[in-house]
């Protein structure tokens, strides 16, 4: 059953089912080494899942030890994704995961060479015939692996969740923060409210707190990496990029697609007082103000608290040491 919280419509690919087997196998190939070149590096490597499935890295550092142009995304509540990665360069958990395996600045290997290893255990093969009806290892079954074990990893059981489902209790502050990244900033029958506008790219009605679409969130007037664009060749997709989830975001610093900010605090002061308004394209959401005729958010140093207060009731302890995702080898 799916947690009552997130969207119950979901639609699993026809030829990848969620089998207790090949989840099982998936979970053992995303901690397996013999995926990267030198035998050194897996998905959980970057994907940790003490950080909600990050690193703490600016940068995700591959097996050779280059850096990666991009900050390690969380892997969180992948079942409801349509696009993937930072461009949304992927659209199937399937697809995306090939990327980071043979990427020279991340696992740096061809699937194939990959397969070849696993072929020549005693491990995989039996477990690859309980999972898909052969004990010869393809690319493709590889692939279905990882994402059927990736597609169980749901985060619902935070402070906040329990507060929703009337298990819990939130402080004042936390409550005004939540009303804060819920709200938009203007005049509503005559009385002026005060907002984060941070459900606009971040959507909390779902429970998943992110969005499918890409925002310029005003970083930068020129852009360094293309974003979207570098996907869809459209000019007005530069310098976008898609919202991470907000779900355990306390445990996932750095931040932003290049892990400029070190802190939530930094996160906050950029939306607040650092905005590049000039940026081509920029998301029309990033300069409400809460000054009427305002050109920055304008928050208060006490909204910033109860704003960062909210933000880390989204961590699910459960989450992060639930062993149904932790390390097999190592159990």
């Amino acid at each position: 059953m799916l947690p009552a919280g997130l969207p119950q419509n979901v639609t699993l690919p026809t030829d990848n089912p969620l089998t207790v087997e090949g989840v099982e196998l998936g979970r053992k190939l995303f901690y397996e080494v013999r995926l990267s070149g030198n035998g050194t590096q897996s998905c959980a490597s970057c994907h940790q899942q003490s950080k909600a499935f990050t690193d703490a890295q600016v940068r995700a550092i591959g097996a050779q030890g280059q850096a990666h142009q991009r900050n390690t995304m969380s892997l969180v509540n992948l079942l409801w994704e349509k696009s993937l990665n930072w461009d949304g360069a992927a659209t199937s958990l399937e697809t995306q995961a090939r990327l980071p395996i043979e990427n020279p600045l991340e696992m740096h290997q061809p699937l194939a060479a990959g397969v070849r290893k696993l072929q020549q255990t005693d491990l995989y093969p039996p477990l690859f015939q309980q999972a898909f009806g052969s004990s010869i290892i393809t690319e493709a079954n590889v692939l279905k692996a990882l994402a059927q074990f990736e597609r169980t990893l749901i985060s619902a059981n935070s402070r906040y969740d329990k507060y929703l489902r009337r298990e819990g209790t939130l402080t004042a502050t936390e409550r005004a923060g939540a009303a804060l990244f819920n709200n938009h900033p203007g005049e509503v029958s005559g009385l002026f409210i005060r907002g984060g506008t941070c459900h606009h790219c971040h959507i909390s009605e779902n429970g998943l707190f992110t969005s499918p679409d890409f925002f310029n969130n005003g970083l930068d007037v020129s852009f360094s990496d293309p974003g979207r664009s570098g996907v869809t060749n459209a000019p007005a997709d530069r310098g976008r990029f898609k919202a991470p989830s907000l779900r355990n975001i306390a445990q996932t610093a750095p931040y932003m697609h290049d892990g400029r900010f070190q802190t939530l605090e930094q996160v906050l002061d950029h939306y607040n007082e650092h905005v590049q308004v000039t940026s081509p394209g920029i998301d029309p959401n990033v300069l409400l103000s809460n000054t009427p005729n305002g050109t920055k958010l304008d928050l208060t140093a006490q909204e910033k608290t109860q704003l960062i207060a909210f933000l880390k009731t989204l961590t699910d302890s459960t989450f992060l040491t639930d062993k149904r995702f932790s390390d097999p080898f190592r159990q």
